[in-house]
């Protein structure tokens, strides 16, 4: 779900530099931020800055750089500055938006991206990221209207319909709301053949529906297209049209999650009422002593890094790791770890006795059968070490697991606990909650806690 984030946008502002050799070193500036080779443009940024003081265009690019990297105030006010010297720029004010957005302030987005719109009335970036913090600010109306005014100047833009249609989806209040969220990824799909978000938005939708055909063979023909591609291969196995796999492939895990890097926050916090890390580290703390830096921690599938500044008052040290390079990178800008991985779960958790907590917040989604990651998440431990993860839970009292539409695993209250048991957990304590919403709804999650005892005796489940 690729939403408009902070990125060069070469259109330089009215402000022009005298002379060529200046301008030419604007260029490769340029070139190299957008090849993302971020330390050899900043040093031409800021050797541009030294030839010719405030030169906005350098500002406004060099401000980007620095939000990239995890510097998001600098970056703020190097962009302000830029628009001290040419304050009618749409891009500028969209892209410090952006900034603003990403650091979660979202008042302070609106009013730039609606200072955007006022210097550039067609600037459909400004107006698409409008629309996305009205709705992350749950002004439902405001933000449809804007969605509808988007597609009204820009008919033939295949991102505002696709992201229409998720606004339909992620606040549906019936069937008919799903109904028009199908027309929208139609439309998005047959606009940019490519767009393979929107088919996949498209058949999770139908399948929703009820039109599972449908949603199986929009799969079929994708695999046909693209037989190498692990996402449509895994969403053809959730929607009942192939076996399912017993975990996630890897592939498939990293190409959605390398997509999604950019707007996960977004779309989770904002949209989805995204509650896993606040909720695993609360029960955490029911169990830990008070916060003193006196632990070893892994945040085991970090994501961007949303749980890095709930568990620093607990690590001494504070190690995330992720199948994804992309959320890997984001969770680097976010900053708080001092560690960050990319690696796949199960084998990175081969260290015997590293850790006094794992935390796995909704990435256990990703596996079907739990024991392999759960006696690994036990040997990693130390003893007396904590384990805590969030599922999204399955109905009825057998042991059973099963791959949805979403492409992600339920797990029955009875798996997880067999699960733990296997693995030699103790003190095991399951509870029911919701931590996000789909489709409008509350998911229905199991968060876990385990502990890692001694060498034998009995679990007991709480």
């Amino acid at each position: 779900m690729n939403r408009d984030s902070a990125q060069v946008v070469v259109r330089p502002s009215a402000a022009r530099m005298a002379a060529p050799d200046w301008r030419a070193l604007l260029q490769q500036a340029m070139q190299a931020h957008q090849a993302d080779d971020l330390d050899t443009a900043e040093r031409l940024y800021r050797e541009v800055l030294e030839l010719r003081v405030a030169q906005p265009d350098a500002l406004h690019y060099l401000g980007v750089l620095c939000h990239q990297c995890g510097r998001s105030d600098e970056g703020v006010e190097l962009i302000r500055t830029a628009l001290q010297v040419t304050p009618k720029h749409p891009d500028a004010h969209n892209n410090l938006g952006n900034i603003h957005k990403e650091c979660g302030r979202l008042r302070e987005a609106e009013a730039c991206y609606r200072k955007a719109l006022e210097c550039g009335p067609q600037h459909h970036n400004a107006l698409s990221n409008l629309a996305v913090v009205l709705e992350a600010q749950e002004r439902p109306q405001e933000a449809f209207e804007a969605y509808e005014k988007l597609l009204r100047q820009a008919p033939r833009y295949a991102q505002g319909h696709y992201l229409l249609g998720l606004f339909l989806r992620n606040h549906a209040q019936n069937l008919e709301h799903i109904e028009q969220s199908v027309a929208r990824f139609r439309e998005a799909y047959a606009l940019e053949p490519r767009f393979v978000q929107a088919l996949e938005a498209l058949s999770v939708s139908q399948y929703v529906l009820g039109r599972t055909d449908e949603a199986v063979q929009v799969y079929r023909d994708w695999v046909a297209r693209e037989p190498d591609n692990p996402i449509p291969r895994h969403m053809l196995a959730a929607c009942g049209g192939a076996d399912a796999p017993v975990r996630a492939g890897d592939a498939y895990v990293r190409d959605i999650f390398d997509r999604f890097a950019d707007s996960f926050d977004e779309q989770l916090l904002h949209n989805l009422d995204y509650r896993a890390p606040q909720v695993l580290v609360d029960v955490l703390g029911t169990v830990l002593p008070a916060p003193a830096a006196a632990l070893d921690v892994l945040d085991a599938g970090c994501g961007t890094g949303l749980c890095a500044p709930l568990l620093r008052p607990h690590a001494r040290r504070l190690v995330g790791v992720d199948l994804s390079g992309g959320m890997v990178e984001k969770a680097r800008q976010r900053g708080g770890y001092d560690a960050l991985d990319v690696a796949e779960l199960t084998a990175y958790l081969q260290q015997p006795g590293a850790w006094d907590v794992v935390l796995s917040a909704d990435t256990l989604v990703y596996f079907g059968e739990l024991g392999t990651v759960l006696a690994a998440a036990h040997a990693a431990l130390r003893p007396g070490g904590w384990l805590a993860f969030s599922l999204e839970a399955e109905e009825g009292d057998e042991d059973r697991v099963t791959l949805t539409a979403s492409g992600r695993y339920r797990h029955s209250r009875a798996h997880v606990l067999h699960a733990l048991e296997r693995a030699c957990f103790h003190d095991i304590r399951i509870s029911e909650d919701s931590l996000r919403k789909e489709f409008g709804q509350p998911v229905r999650s199991w968060v876990v806690l385990a502990r890692r005892g001694g060498d034998a005796g009995p679990a007991s489940a709480t």
